[in-house]
């Protein structure tokens, strides 16, 4: 399992703050929409300046028509990151369309589908999608896999359905990481590390209690200590 720090702060001024903190340790970096829309692809080659061993999570979550979800794809091919991610609800055939792009590279970055929003509760994601959790997103994860994406993204209480009925190398990264019994925030299924561990998780998101902390370095220890 491998840890995964979101670069959520206001400014990009405090998110390189916080990267230069824990340069030391082998983590993946999460940048999503604000941060890039507001910082772009300079935000990301800066991470790069500061650690070039850092990979890269975009965490854009693509969802349009499947020409335009594999136009994306392929622009973000240029920017040098490790993994981006995509809607399960965009369907099989955007998927589909965006792993054929793709497919003429000598080499890609994982591609991962999301499933169902960690901010979700049962009651808000039905009156969406029309059933419960835990059904839909082992059907979007199969999708995914039947669509040659790498894996999916979920919260931890359905990664272990899900790779039973996927595979043990079909990928599950789970936001919502409380490492050591933390406020939920808005975060609705949220997990500790150990139930990560035991749901067989690959990538676990932990923002909050990294950046919040007085120490994030000693933080990030604690947590790849558990892993």
């Amino acid at each position: 399992m491998e840890l995964c720090v979101a670069l959520d702060l206001p400014t990009a001024e405090e998110n390189l703050a916080l990267i230069n903190k824990i340069k030391e340790h082998d983590v993946w970096l999460k940048v999503g929409l604000r941060t890039y829309i507001r910082d772009g692809e300079k935000f990301l080659k800066a991470i790069k300046c500061i650690n070039p061993n850092f990979k890269i999570f975009l965490d854009l979550k693509l969802y349009d028509i499947p020409n335009t979800m594999a136009d994306a794809a392929e622009s973000i091919m240029g920017l040098g990151v490790d993994m981006f991610n995509v809607h399960a609800s965009a369907g099989k055939r955007a998927m589909e369309t965006v792993m054929q792009r793709l497919e003429k590279y000598e080499s890609r970055p994982i591609v991962l589908a999301v499933t169902a929003l960690t901010s979700f509760n049962e009651d808000e994601f039905s009156a969406v999608y029309e059933n419960n959790i835990a059904a839909k997103a082992d059907q979007f994860a199969k999708d995914a896999m039947e669509s040659g994406l790498d894996g999916v993204v979920c919260s931890a209480f359905e990664s272990e359905s899900i790779k039973n009925i996927t595979s043990k190398e079909f990928m599950t990264l789970t936001p919502g990481i409380r490492p050591f019994g933390e406020d939920a925030g808005d975060q609705k299924r949220v997990a500790d590390v150990a139930f990560a561990k035991s749901a067989l998780v690959d990538f676990i998101v932990v923002g909050r209690p990294i950046y919040q902390a007085e120490n994030p370095s000693e933080v990030v220890a604690k947590i790849l200590g558990q892993l």
